[in-house]
């Protein structure tokens, strides 16, 4: 599969990103915690290389832990902030406050040396479609202010938040870049689902999941569905031999007692997403 989408959209988002970027004090990207390299946009660096810089790991809760403390660490060694959260469950929230004014420490003392009080900390928040901006923002403020869906693209337009006297967020869309180098990164992000499904092949999609799945995560597969992959089987012919398989166990059939393969693929890339097939990291720092 060829994995590639910067819609005309994402062109005026970065635009306006690096308008905005002289009236914020710091950059909060946020990255998903199963995959945080794939996840991080390579433009953002550029765009944000003169501000404080926060990485959040958000969806922590569905990586596995000692990976999560192993990304947290590789990320301060490079010289960022960092936290780990679960947006979705108002997890890690706490801390957050207190790492952003700490990120912006040098900005607040030069405000009050010159005699400049109370002015809020300005904050951009970026990263990828579907990364979970918009519902870190609500779980922050402890209210509805981001408009939010699991799907990429529901972000259109930028947004200013104002949390409290001390913090202000501005929402963004989530921006790709324009051509990836590695496709691999391509994969990560089309498995989270920060691409349109529609313009995949679901089928091939979830085939290469239970790639990296059976390489990782032997038996997980078989715990979930219930079924027994035959170890004999061509490499490249046994994915698709697995899917058929969770069609069968998870009933998707077609007229004529036909197995709905296609169906059973959007079943197993949602139980991913969401995390029905328990903490599963797909990246690891030593990569």
């Amino acid at each position: 599969m060829h994995f590639q989408w910067y819609p005309g959209h994402m062109t005026k988002a970065k635009r306006m990103m690096q308008e905005n970027m002289k009236l914020v004090d710091l950059v909060i990207e946020l990255v998903d915690a199963r995959i945080p390299l794939s996840s991080r946009n390579p433009d953002i660096d550029w765009l944000g290389r003169n501000k404080a810089r926060l990485i959040l790991l958000n969806k922590a809760d569905l990586a596995q832990e000692r990976w999560n403390d192993a990304w947290e660490e590789y990320f301060k060694e490079k010289g960022y902030l960092v936290a780990k959260v679960n947006s979705r469950k108002n997890s890690g929230m706490k801390p957050v406050n207190e790492v952003i004014r700490e990120a912006c420490k040098e900005k607040l003392e030069r405000d009050r040396k010159r005699g400049i009080l109370n002015r809020p900390v300005r904050a951009m928040v970026v990263g990828i479609p579907n990364v979970g901006k918009s519902t870190f923002i609500n779980s922050l403020a402890g209210k509805a202010c981001a408009k939010t869906g699991n799907k990429p693209g529901v972000t259109k337009g930028k947004q200013w938040i104002r949390l409290n006297k001390q913090v202000e967020l501005l929402d963004t869309p989530g921006i790709l870049w324009p051509k990836f180098e590695d496709q691999r990164v391509g994969l990560m992000m089309a498995l989270i689902g920060s691409m349109k499904d529609e313009l995949l092949n679901t089928e091939e999609l979830a085939a290469e999941l239970i790639s990296v799945l059976e390489a990782d995560y032997a038996g997980v597969l078989k715990e979930k569905y219930g079924i027994e992959a035959d170890t004999e089987s061509d490499v490249s012919v046994k994915p698709f031999q697995i899917l058929e398989q969770i069609a069968r166990s998870r009933h998707c059939i077609l007229r004529g007692n036909e197995l709905d393969t296609e169906k059973a693929a959007l079943l197993l890339l949602d139980d991913f997403r969401n995390g029905r097939l328990g903490r599963l990291t797909l990246e690891y720092p030593q990569e």
